[in-house]
């Protein structure tokens, strides 16, 4: 009896040994996402900084933040098992506030280029991307080799800020007077002030379709990739983030987001 006794002992420890390891690991896997491997700003939560005047990208509807970023933050936040919550701010103070640790990551139809790679990490790219100038109708420039000698206005801080600004680029503008957002731009040309606007190009198609009197020329100045901004001191975020895009690129999420945006 007491053998038996004995080994039943023996037994029912070993069924007890391995219910708590299974319970272990069933623990781990399932925190793994809100664990303290991803650090972030708010608990909770996956802040994402952008300036909402760049349409399709990111845009005010009513008092909500929406677009192509907005919906990639939201599933990118929901695969990471948190909330997406928006700051929105001026474009050249995204950087700042991703390096200042105001915000967990930048996302607003931003260009990875060397400038802002010394400032931050990029993810894996979600979308192409390029430079458009828009022009009054009827205005006698046609091309880029019509911006020498113009005044162009572009959204400070971004590719077309750069690209213009940058002598060695043999475009040969007058001036370059940089606005807050591209709404902001296409006004002044509006009213005479400056002869173009450079701005990303599916905002200058919304730009140029709002507003009567404009038109965004066929020729693309650059070629570029958007990607998501990250603290270089988070690598275990932007390695997650990296996983839940290249998910939804998978699954074809990523793409009906595009297309949902892109082909209207």
């Amino acid at each position: 009896m007491k053998k038996f006794t004995k080994i039943m002992g023996l037994l029912l420890a070993g069924t007890m040994l391995v219910g708590a390891v299974g319970c272990g690991t069933t623990s781990d896997n399932s925190s793994s996402a809100n664990s303290g491997a991803i650090k972030t700003v708010q608990e909770g939560k996956l802040v994402w900084g952008t300036n909402a005047a760049f349409e399709p990208y990111e845009y005010m509807e009513g008092s909500d933040v929406v677009g192509i970023d907005a919906e990639i933050a939201q599933a990118v936040a929901a695969k990471l098992g948190l909330e997406a919550q928006v700051e929105n701010m001026d474009f050249d103070a995204i950087i700042p506030a991703v390096t200042s640790g105001k915000v967990d990551i930048g996302l607003a139809g931003m260009t990875i280029n060397e400038e802002r790679l010394n400032n931050v990490n990029f993810s894996d790219t979600y979308v192409e991307a390029g430079q458009a100038i828009i022009v009054k109708e009827g205005s006698d420039i046609k091309s880029k080799a019509d911006l020498k000698g113009k005044v162009v206005g572009v959204q400070r801080g971004t590719t077309g800020d750069t690209y213009l600004s940058d002598e060695s680029n043999g475009v040969g503008v007058a001036n370059v007077e940089r606005f807050s957002n591209g709404p902001d731009a296409a006004q002044s040309l509006l009213a005479g002030k400056i002869d173009a606007v450079v701005i990303d190009n599916e905002p200058a198609k919304k730009i140029a379709s709002n507003a009567q009197g404009l038109v965004k020329l066929d020729e693309n100045l650059t070629s570029e990739q958007y990607a998501i901004a990250v603290s270089k001191d988070n690598e275990a975020l932007l390695n997650a983030i990296n996983t839940a895009l290249n998910e939804m690129k998978e699954n074809g999420e990523l793409q009906a987001i595009l297309d949902k945006y892109l082909n209207k």
